[in-house]
């Protein structure tokens, strides 16, 4: 993985967490000025994974960005917004994060 790919990992990240976060507050607000700003930046977000298809190919751009959002919010939800997950869906992401691992390692892309 190059630098720019990192870069625009991290800031389509960014944009995603971003989201996910005005959106959990447009539920407990209900104000809509929070849900204007979460869909666009899911826009912004969606536009950047674009590139980052480009550059790391499908399966591996999406697979790290989802791992990464997924450590990422569950860590906003717990200590933002007060959430819990139980034991089995830590199972999940911990299994997320051993997937993302075996996705890092260098292969040749071909089957």
């Amino acid at each position: 993985m190059s630098l720019p790919f990192l870069l625009w990992l991290c800031a389509s990240t960014a944009a995603f967490l971003t989201a996910a976060t005005a959106s959990r507050t447009y539920i407990a607000t209900s104000n809509v000025l929070f849900l204007v700003l979460s869909l666009g930046l899911y826009c912004i977000g969606n536009l950047m994974m674009i590139r980052l298809m480009r550059e790391g190919g499908l399966a591996l751009a999406i697979s790290i960005s989802a791992v990464v959002q997924l450590l990422l919010i569950n860590f906003i939800a717990v200590s933002v917004f007060g959430e819990r997950l139980p034991t089995l869906q830590l199972l999940g992401v911990a299994t997320g994060v051993v997937a993302m691992a075996l996705m890092m390692f260098p292969g040749t892309g071909k089957v």
